[in-house]
């Protein structure tokens, strides 16, 4: 029990909402930094860094594939050995007693779904997974990470600081020689992870099956997220548009604060879980 968490005024008006009825939640990066998983911006919404590779810088130069892949090569272990925390845990409690009508991410590191929860409508993706742009077959990124550490041995052991989505900061010098993956089915270079990339839409049938589940829901919950993405953002505003509830479990600055009916500034890690236990209970 957690006995020493003191719920805010605000918590316990979501408690009572969720009482009445289960809510759609969207979630994002801030729910998977207690799990070691870098966020792209801190608590006012700013990016960390310089900006990620665009989808069209990645299609249209070998080079810069072959450095994605490089930085992919040693940041993307640590997303592979990540594990659930305790906020990923509670919202697969609470949707196992009908407390949650259903749950976008815009994560892209598979940890709703190793927590237990199912039916995730994964907004940006999955890093697990790789595809094909030219014919289109779809690989395990596990098995394009073996093939890269037999192909490019001399990056064994090389330190870099780690950056969000599987990326990491690598010195320019290690990219000569870098050996880049290619398709086993037609022999492609254009082997790209499987999520949105900055400039990249996102796919029809995840946009549609989102926008469904807003049509749907009778309130959203925010967890996590600052929504600076216009794909989560637009979900926020369809809702409000709707007249109904729109509550946010996150720290710092949000794009759809003005928006919000209610807002909780505490860690979703401790949030959550208070809330499953309450609701175990209700």
């Amino acid at each position: 029990m957690l006995h020493d968490f003191d719920p805010p005024a605000a918590l316990l008006e979501l408690c009572e909402l969720m009482v009445r009825q289960p809510l759609l939640v969207l979630t994002g990066a801030g729910i998977s930094t207690p799990s070691g998983i870098p966020a792209y911006r801190d608590k006012e919404g700013v990016r960390h860094g310089r900006a990620p590779m665009t989808y069209q810088e990645f299609t249209g130069s070998a080079a810069a594939r072959r450095r994605y892949w490089a930085r992919s090569m040693i940041g993307w272990p640590k997303v592979y050995q990540a594990r659930p925390n305790a906020a990923h845990r509670a919202l697969a409690r609470l949707a196992a007693g009908r407390r949650i009508a259903g749950l976008i991410t815009q994560n892209v590191d598979g940890l709703h779904q190793q927590a237990g929860s199912e039916e995730v409508i994964e907004l940006h993706g999955n890093l697990h997974r790789v595809r094909c742009l030219d014919c289109g077959k779809r690989l395990w990124r596990s098995e394009i990470q073996a093939e890269l550490e037999a192909e490019n041995a001399y990056l064994q052991g090389v330190e870099a600081v780690l950056a969000p989505d599987g990326d990491a900061r690598l010195a320019e010098a290690y990219l000569e020689g870098f050996r880049i993956p290619w398709c086993p089915c037609c022999g492609s270079d254009l082997l790209k992870p499987d999520v949105v990339f900055y400039g990249e839409g996102v796919p029809a049938e995840q946009t549609e099956a989102a926008s469904s589940s807003i049509e749907r829901a009778p309130a959203l919950l925010v967890v996590g997220s600052t929504v600076m993405t216009y794909s989560s953002y637009r979900l926020c505003r369809s809702i409000a548009e709707r007249g109904k509830p729109l509550a946010a479990i996150n720290q710092g600055a949000m794009r759809a604060e003005a928006l919000l009916n209610l807002k909780i500034e505490r860690p979703c890690e401790q949030v959550l879980p208070w809330l499953a236990e309450r609701l175990g209970s209700a």
